[in-house]
């Protein structure tokens, strides 16, 4: 890669926000590395936009390890990879769907996020993790996912506060709901279930999310988004 390009690294880029932030960040000429563990529709995506197909598991530490080794150069991380299983109460909760969670959306974030740090230093660079308003704001039958999205939250403003004085920006965007195939994995390919989500509402698509996170990556050294929250307009 030319020493002038910059560099993008975008997480769960197979499908939804991250393809969606990978296809707005190629459009305004960032070169992208697309990192998923579905191989075949990452290598479409990047083909389509002159990007980069890596397959990856956030949560094998040694393949985060082997990526970062073989990346070089990075400008930008966006840590988009992570998810929701089951909407159980406390009391019924499945302990391998709360690891689940917890392993992908904070230890996949930390993952990824120490891993690329000399590399974001070096070029005065900048994280947004992808959280949720599910970070922000419990429900019932949603407690691990809030308590991984909470955990999402933390870990970015803890890094805002050791990073400030360093070459690096962070950003913590939280999408509402979106319409993509959040709910049909959250329940496991129940396909009537999951519409339910969404149908008759005002939803976000991942194409919202992808221009904010284009916006946020535009913005001058100086500028640093904290955090933003996206909420379609009939949700509060």
């Amino acid at each position: 890669m030319e020493n002038n390009q910059k560099i993008a690294v975008v997480t769960g880029a197979s499908a939804g926000i991250g393809e969606a932030c990978a296809r707005a960040l190629a459009a305004d000429g960032w070169t992208v590395v697309l990192a998923a563990r579905r191989l075949e529709r990452l290598e479409k995506i990047a083909a389509e936009i002159g990007g980069r197909a890596v397959q990856l598991d956030v949560t094998d530490d040694q393949a985060v390890e082997k990526f970062s080794a073989e990346l070089g150069a990075c400008d930008l991380l966006v840590n988009n990879a992570g998810g929701a299983r089951g909407l159980d109460a406390i009391e019924d909760a499945n302990l391998e769907d709360w690891r689940w969670m917890y392993d992908t959306n904070v230890l996949g974030t930390l993952r990824m996020t120490k891993a690329l740090m000399p590399a974001l230093l070096e070029a005065n660079g900048l994280v947004i993790n992808i959280g949720s308003v599910a970070g922000r704001v419990p429900y019932v039958g949603g407690a691990g996912y809030n308590a991984a999205k909470h955990g999402v939250a933390a870990m970015s403003r803890v890094l805002r506060l050791e990073t400030h004085d360093k070459p690096l920006r962070v950003c913590e965007i939280d999408p509402g709901r979106v319409e993509t195939d959040f709910s049909l994995l959250r329940f496991k390919g129940d396909e009537e279930r999951a519409r339910q989500v969404y149908e008759g509402k005002l939803n976000l698509q991942a194409e919202d999310i992808g221009e904010a996170v284009r916006w946020v990556a535009s913005l001058p050294a100086h500028v640093n988004i904290d955090t933003m929250l996206i909420m379609p307009a009939d949700q509060v």
